[in-house]
C-alpha cells in the first residue's frame, strides 16, 4: 500500500532500526520506545489488522514473535518481562493501519508503561457470561 509507513519501512523507503527480518516479518525499534527496547513486529506484506489474517500468515507471523521477544529481553539483564499488545482499530488505540504486534520490555512496575484492566466481573452474572460464550461459539465457523 503506497501510503503505509509501515509498507515504506517494508520497502526501505523509511529508515528503521531493524532487529530481524525474514521473508515474512520485519521487526524494528518503535521510535517512540515506551520502554527501552520497545519492538515492533510487522508481516511485510500489507494487512490491516488481525480480523484479515488467514491460518497461514497468522501462523508465520507468530511463530515468529518468541524468537524476537527472547532476543530483546536477553538484550538488557534489566529486563524482568514484557507485554506483547496487538490493537486492533481505531477505537483499540490502532494508529498505524498495518498490522503490528508490540513487544514492550518490563524493567520494573515504575517504568514508563501502563495498563490498565478494570474488574466488570460485578456487572455480569452466569446468564450474561453464557449469552456471549453462545454468541462467539455461533461465529466461530469451521
Amino acid at each position: 500500500m503506497k501510503d503505509c509507513i509501515f509498507c515504506k519501512i517494508v520497502a526501505n523507503e523509511i529508515p528503521s532500526y531493524t532487529v530481524y527480518e525474514d521473508d515474512i516479518v520485519k521487526a524494528f525499534l518503535d521510535i517512540s520506545q515506551g520502554t527501552p527496547g520497545h519492538t515492533l513486529v510487522i508481516p511485510k506484506k500489507h494487512i490491516p489488522n488481525i480480523f484479515e489474517y488467514d491460518e497461514e500468515l497468522a501462523s508465520q507471523v507468530f511463530a515468529r514473535i518468541p524468537k524476537i521477544a527472547r532476543a530483546v529481553k536477553a538484550s538488557n539483564p534489566d529486563i524482568k518481562g514484557m507485554n506483547i499488545l496487538n490493537n486492533n482499530g481505531q477505537v483499540a488505540y490502532q494508529s498505524v493501519f498495518h498490522s503490528h504486534f508490540h513487544l514492550i520490555p518490563r524493567y520494573s512496575n515504575q517504568d514508563d508503561f501502563k495498563m490498565i484492566f478494570k474488574d466488570n466481573s460485578n456487572r455480569y452474572d452466569a446468564d450474561d457470561l453464557k449469552k456471549i460464550q453462545e454468541s462467539i461459539k455461533e461465529h466461530m465457523g469451521d
